[in-house]
């Protein structure tokens, strides 16, 4: 008899299957990324209908077979209701699922991550009302996300000589992992220029203090700059394969 598991889990992508199944990419509690199969849920009379859906946390139940999981129970524990109301939530959510998509490949065990998205989707489905902090939770999840699977930034010192940083003479080098100084730019010439602001949000985000980071008042030009290493980030660090 096929063995049942019980987990909780962030649904952060759906594909329809047949005329009526359904697979839910999920990131779990005690799975990590697992897929779901979930039979004929898609029909009115589905008992599953109201306990899984898109970026649910819900309760989920499965049996493992031989090719693949299916949903036999789905209870949900938070729908979320906030993001669904805003275009810029919504995108925000769809940036996240992009993430772990992009970068999770095998099942396995995250509490880290696990926190984190459950951090971050509380975040996002509060009363935020300008777009640009519902903007800057995704770069609060992003590089969150990379220092937990070990591409965490050096923004105390250069990452590639460990010298004293300069304020004024400083850049971003994926390469070396990290903030680098002038000196080293000069062997790296594909670093990015950034400012002491940016290395100071980059600081803040990395010790996990959302209360200082969502009151920064910053301005337009280390904003660019940011969100620029930001963006590239996702590509640079992402899997060659994904």
């Amino acid at each position: 008899m096929a063995e049942k598991y019980r987990t909780k889990g962030f649904i952060f992508r759906t594909e329809e299957r047949a005329e009526a199944d359904r697979i839910f990419n999920v990131f779990s509690e005690d799975f990590g990324k697992i897929n779901v199969h979930a039979k004929a849920i898609r029909k009115i009379n589905s008992k599953l209908r109201c306990g899984a859906n898109l970026f649910y946390l819900s309760e989920i139940e499965f049996i493992e077979g031989k090719n693949h999981k299916t949903l036999t129970d789905a209870a949900v524990i938070n729908r979320f209701y906030d993001i669904f109301c805003s275009v810029e939530k919504i995108k925000t959510a769809y940036q996240i699922s992009d993430i772990l998509c992009n970068f999770i490949k095998g099942q396995g065990e995250d509490k880290h991550l696990f926190g984190l998205l459950q951090e971050t989707f509380n975040k996002l489905n509060s009363k935020i009302s300008a777009a640009q902090n519902q903007e800057m939770i995704y770069y609060y999840f992003l590089w969150n996300f990379l220092a937990g699977q070990g591409y965490k930034p050096e923004v105390l010192k250069c990452a590639a000589c460990q010298s004293k940083l300069n304020p004024y003479n400083i850049y971003f080098s994926y390469k070396e992992g990290g903030v680098i100084c002038g000196a080293c730019f000069t062997n790296n010439e594909s670093a990015q220029k950034i400012n002491s602001d940016t290395v100071k949000i980059l600081r803040i985000i990395l010790n996990n203090d959302w209360h200082i980071f969502s009151k920064l008042k910053i301005e337009e030009n280390s904003l660019q700059l940011f969100k620029n290493i930001s963006d590239k980030a996702v590509f640079e660090f992402a899997p060659a394969n994904a």
